[in-house]
């Protein structure tokens, strides 16, 4: 590539990994500028799992410096992503089409409507008790049994989908996450980087090892990724979840628009 091909792919990156770690869709950015500069469906689709990896890596950083950090719980739900994640990656390698955009799109308009349609419940119960909302608090809560097997069950879905196509996985990571397991935006965040990571490595893995993967335009777009991916952190944490709903909400939507008016 071209050295302004390398600079263009590190200034997406930036701007990608800030908005993968705030709410997601950064690769909806990422990968139809790597088609762009010549990279066929399966190839960009792997060398921008190089970027992902590293954008992630640097946001547990983040996270862990603005004092976020539940260890224990992340791991326990990259687990159960992860045999989605490598499955995944493997449909991806072999998969070609416009179809991919049609259903991210669609998948994207319904989280959109659900999370609405639960945030205005949610609101309602406040007014009607005169209570505050309480996923606002960024405190961390105590989960039942229930909301632990099914946000791991929910998790072993969103590893299969991240693994296949990456691009919005943030969405639905935080829809299971948030109205699954009941967390508050900022600690989603906090476990939604770590678990992308980790099914991303193996992601990464299976995609090297088909060929899918050219990795100087990769690490030019990991470099960007990395950046944004700490920008990202630490926005989250100081916005707040307020700010972060405001925009996955815009984000959503806008992307949605994007893939189905392709």
């Amino acid at each position: 590539m071209e050295p302004w091909q390398l600079l263009l792919l590190t200034g997406i990156g930036i701007i990608a990994g800030t908005l993968n770690v705030l709410a997601g869709g950064g690769s909806l950015l990422s990968l139809p500028i790597l088609v762009f500069l010549g990279l066929d469906g399966p190839v960009a689709n792997g060398t921008n799992r190089v970027a992902i990896l590293a954008q992630n890596t640097t946001a547990i950083a983040g996270f862990r410096f603005q004092g976020f950090s539940d260890w224990k719980l992340s791991l326990s739900l990259a687990l159960a992503a992860l045999p989605g994640g490598i499955a995944g990656a493997l449909l991806g390698t072999m998969v070609r089409g416009e179809l991919f955009n049609r259903i991210l799109g669609i998948i994207l308009i319904a989280v959109l409507v659900y999370l609405t349609w639960q945030q205005w419940q949610k609101k309602r119960a406040a007014a009607q008790s005169s209570e505050a909302d309480s996923s606002e608090t960024t405190e961390a809560k105590t989960l039942t049994s229930r909301q632990l097997i099914l946000g791991h069950l929910a998790l072993v879905v969103v590893g299969f989908y991240g693994g296949f196509i990456q691009a919005g996985v943030g969405f639905l990571l935080m829809a299971a996450l948030h109205q699954v397991m009941g967390l508050d935006l900022v600690r989603i965040n906090m476990h939604k980087v770590f678990i992308v990571a980790v099914f991303t490595l193996a992601a990464l893995v299976v995609f090297a090892w088909k060929g899918h993967v050219l990795w100087v335009p990769g690490l030019a777009l990991a470099v960007g990724n990395s950046v944004g991916g700490w920008i990202g952190s630490q926005i989250s944490v100081l916005k707040g979840e307020v700010w972060i709903r405001r925009v996955l909400y815009a984000t959503l939507l806008l992307m949605a628009v994007r893939l189905l008016a392709a």
